[in-house]
């Protein structure tokens, strides 16, 4: 009986693609965290730019997208959209373009509403993917926090 190895592109691609199979990973596991923060009206997208902002104190765009690998347009769109539920207050600057922001009250306080929803997102993706996994998802983004790849 001999085995058969697929050679054609699609079927290697398809059974190797570290990034199709990282983001399939990435939506189920996002899906799983905005299901339980929707009650509160925001995604995980969302939750994680208001922590990212709460750990800084007075947040700097440039410095949230290198942490966050975002774009600046994303981030944007986003603190557009934060600013408008009261989540985020922009802040004024020397240089008009920086546009830094910081937590409103309002903001601090939705991330402590968050914290229970979020504590059983993470439960559940926990269990999903088994301890030796998310060992293994810390370790690979310590390294990419470290290695400063963009």
């Amino acid at each position: 009986m001999s085995t058969q190895t697929n050679t054609q592109p699609q079927d290697i691609i398809f059974e190797q693609c570290l990034a199709g199979r990282l983001r399939l990973l990435n939506r189920v596991v996002t899906n799983m965290y905005d299901e339980a923060l929707r009650p509160l009206g925001m995604k995980t997208s969302q939750l994680n730019i208001l922590v990212a902002a709460a750990k800084q104190g007075l947040a700097r765009p440039a410095d949230i997208c290198e942490r966050l690998h975002l774009d600046t347009s994303t981030l944007s769109r986003n603190v557009e959209r934060m600013k408008t539920k009261g989540w985020l207050e922009v802040v004024g600057d020397v240089d008009g373009r920086a546009q830094p922001f910081r937590l409103t009250t309002k903001g601090r306080k939705l991330l402590e509403r968050a914290k229970p929803g979020w504590d059983e997102a993470q439960k559940k993706v926990k269990k999903l993917l088994g301890n030796d996994t998310v060992k293994t998802i810390v370790k690979a983004v310590v390294g990419l926090q470290t290695s400063k790849v963009k």
